[in-house]
């Protein structure tokens, strides 16, 4: 039977959840679990000791593995040994058969790194990577799952102690001690002091920063012209005599804010729309509190993608729409199109995905926050908080690139003293939004862990719905070095569409591969387009078949989107309008 203590705490507490009608005792083992996440950056430490015994038990029974690791260690101290008597002989010798970091890795890439002794000092820090990598992987009996959270473990330990990180050890930082007297560590002193005032007064890093949303930020003309309790809807201003009779509708991402499509003038998708003759509409989601803790993932698909759909058909008076998503968008823009498939609503005239999954099976680095253990303790936090905060987000993404999230801008900052550079997708990148508990409760669990959009189990309105079912001709852009979606697990829509789908592969990331207007240097991609009969190919495969073309993509992207738009006529009148553009709730801390 419960205390009175607990049905007191039942009843009273402000942070009880009514809606999932957890009883007292599952709410203490929340409260519990959300403590444990404020101290722990919420990451599972349970998670991480269920696969660090599963390593460690799996290497202990595996005799043949600690022999070839003890072999291992002692190539490589003997490698290390020649190497630095090489180096201290002045043997060209040592050049060559010195470690060469992986592509990605800059943190040697300085020539005073080749000096001695701190050519030896970076060997020594690289001999030790490769040595840990082998330790961690290929140990038989080891989950693939466990077998990434130990390896992924082990490099952020080893990125931590990286000889790059100290004074003492970085070449680079001693130089620029030596040639400025010291007022490099003055001024790293200063820069690690503001970021410990802004991080004390939480300050909203906007607040620092010389880009302004509605100044040099989203400037776009445009009208706020519907909005509900989830969604602005903006509409911009044609700057063409004539436009496409179809307009376009975007669904961003709400884990960020929508203005990564429509940055600075000269990088704006939807000024380079808008001035290829295209009537534009663009999501703006609102900034959710602890008040929206029950929003659910179909409150998103109905507040967010239809009734959206609904106000643009009405304003404009077409009968269908080119809809566009990126990334979390794009994943729901497809449940969307399903769903309405099932119904044979056919308004789509063509749907476009930016860096989307729907199949979340090999979702890339993301799968190592994903298990049971991490899911249970973010939703204890988010049942504390109602949402989960743009901080707790930000932490793994930083810690998937923590080189060049992490400790690079430590290295450049409090010991180099440098100022960090700003610019617009910089400044879009830190002003993230928060999740609503429920929503983000059922994308974790549904999408992520039980991967049900693809494997036919994922319900809209007690039904499933099905990626086969869509009719519409799919876009697909997927980004080469994207650590959030990863091409190739974009790739899969080939297998779960029974439609036409044109898939471009461009150079860049998750978000600099996105924003690629024309005439920036080193930018290239590959496209081709596959029917619904056509035999299926394999991504490497496709990779190498397919030719590469220079330039950006987004030509390319809106030659594909002409055929999809109708004939040219004036643009339809602005019907109700309620404010400018950005809109309000682009604007919410």
């Amino acid at each position: 039977m419960a205390s009175p203590w607990l049905g007191t705490l039942h009843r009273d507490f402000p942070f009880y959840h009514e809606p999932y009608n957890q009883p007292p005792a599952a709410n203490l083992d929340r409260m519990l679990k959300a403590g444990i996440g404020k101290l722990t950056a919420n990451v599972s430490p349970m998670s991480i000791w269920m696969a660090y015994v599963d390593w460690l038990v799996h290497v202990q029974c595996s005799p043949s593995k600690q022999q070839e690791l003890l072999t291992e260690a002692a190539r490589k101290i003997w490698r290390w040994n020649e190497y630095e008597l090489e180096v201290a002989q002045d043997d060209p010798h040592a050049e060559q058969t010195s470690v060469v970091p992986l592509p990605q890795d800059k943190r040697f890439a300085d020539p005073a790194w080749r000096r001695w002794p701190f050519n030896v000092i970076s060997q020594g820090f690289l001999l030790t990577q490769q040595w840990w990598h082998r330790a961690t992987t290929d140990v038989s009996g080891v989950s693939l799952h466990h077998e990434e959270v130990v390896n992924f473990m082990v490099r952020q330990i080893l990125d931590m102690y990286s000889p790059s990180n100290f004074l003492l050890t970085n070449p680079v930082v001693l130089h620029e001690t030596l040639q400025t007297g010291g007022r490099n560590l003055v001024a790293g002193m200063q820069n690690a002091m503001k970021d410990l005032e802004h991080t004390i007064n939480d300050t909203h890093p906007q607040d620092r920063s010389s880009f302004k949303v509605g100044k040099n930020l989203a400037v776009t003309p445009g009208k706020v012209v519907f909005r509900n309790r989830l969604i602005e809807l903006i509409r911009y201003q044609p700057t063409t005599e004539t436009v496409h009779e179809t307009p376009i509708l975007f669904v961003p991402a709400w884990i960020m804010k929508y203005y990564i499509l429509d940055l600075s003038p000269k990088n704006s998708l939807v000024k380079y729309l808008l001035d290829q003759g295209y009537t534009v509409f663009m999501i703006s989601w609102k900034n959710p509190l602890a008040s929206d803790r029950d929003m659910s993932l179909e409150d998103y698909r109905k507040l967010g993608v239809m009734d959206a759909l609904e106000a643009v058909l009405e304003q404009t008076g077409a009968s269908h729409i080119n809809a566009v998503g990126y990334c979390l968008g794009g994943t729901l823009l497809s449940i969307a199109a399903a769903a309405m498939a099932r119904h044979h609503d056919r308004r789509l005239a063509s749907m476009t995905l930016f860096a989307s999954q729907v199949d979340f099976k090999e979702p890339g680095e993301l799968s190592l926050f994903i298990d049971e253990s991490q899911i249970t303790l973010l939703e204890a936090i988010m049942w504390d908080q109602g949402y989960l905060d743009t901080k707790q987000m930000a932490g793994a993404f930083q810690l998937l690139r923590s080189n060049d999230l992490i400790w690079s801008r430590r290295l450049n900052q409090y010991l180099l003293g440098r100022s960090e550079p700003e610019n617009d997708l910089m400044a879009w990148n830190v002003d993230a939004t928060r999740m609503p508990f429920r929503m983000h409760s059922e994308y974790l669990r549904k999408l992520f862990l039980d991967n049900e959009l693809a494997e036919g189990g994922y319900c809209v309105d007690d039904q499933p719905v099905a990626l086969t079912d869509i009719r519409a001709p799919i876009f697909l852009v997927g980004t080469l070095t994207d650590h959030v979606a990863p091409w190739r697990s974009t790739f899969k829509i080939h297998l779960l569409a029974d439609t036409e789908v044109t898939f471009l592969l461009t150079t860049g990331g998750h978000n600099a591969g996105v924003v690629s207007p024309p005439g920036q240097p080193r930018r290239s991609y590959q496209v081709a387009t596959s029917q619904h009969h056509d035999p299926y190919v394999d991504p490497d495969i496709w990779q190498a078949r397919t030719p590469r073309q220079e330039g950006s993509w987004w030509p390319e992207w809106e030659r594909w989107l002409r055929k999809h738009s109708g004939k040219h006529i004036a643009p339809p009148p602005f019907g109700k309008t309620l404010y400018d553009a950005p809109g309000k709730y682009v604007l919410q801390p």
